[in-house]
């Protein structure tokens, strides 16, 4: 209308949006016992008191396959021979900075010798039917089930405080 005054209008800024890490997540199983790491090495990490797979961070340039391969050989001094792709795993504002992406394999044949713990804690090998009674994650209880599982999965976490407040789960068929 004409004569009318605009009334201002304030947009309160945005939040900064989490950045991106791209990160894998590696099961290395031997038979029936799967090769975990006990993160109890560093108070402050993240992670401290957790039991996770081995894994870690994308240097620029790496391909999924090649940062899995490189984290198992830093972590644990085993190559790896054999690995399939299980999943991909979203965890949104994880830590409070960063939305987290990670490539799940599972690992089935190495070669090598089983090397010196790494920085992050210690490794042991568990009995892969005693995984869930290990100190984990709480979305881990519900992914771990899925790599015995054909096909892939695509899956999203959301975690407040530390505690898993909800999932979903795209469960593709395997081929």
């Amino acid at each position: 209308m004409s004569g009318d005054t605009p009334v201002p209008t304030t947009v309160a800024p945005r939040p900064r949006p989490p950045s991106l890490r791209l990160a894998t997540l590696v099961y290395v199983r031997d038979g029936d016992r799967t090769l975990m790491l006990h993160r109890n090495a560093r108070p402050d990490d993240t992670h401290y008191g957790k039991w996770n797979g081995l894994g870690g961070k994308f240097e620029p340039g790496e391909s999924p396959e090649q940062c899995m391969r490189r984290e198992v050989l830093e972590e644990s001094g085993l190559t790896v021979e054999a690995a399939e792709l299980k999943g991909i795993l979203t965890f949104p504002d994880f830590d409070g900075e960063h939305d987290w992406y990670a490539f799940v394999y599972l690992v089935t044949r190495t070669s090598g010798e089983l090397g010196a713990d790494p920085a992050e804690g210690s490794l042991r090998w568990v009995p892969t039917a005693e995984l869930l009674d290990l100190t984990l994650w709480e979305g881990d209880r519900v992914f771990l089930p899925w790599l015995d599982r054909a096909g892939v999965f695509s899956a999203v976490f959301n975690y407040r405080g530390g505690r898993l407040v909800d999932h979903e789960v795209s469960l593709y068929p395997g081929g």
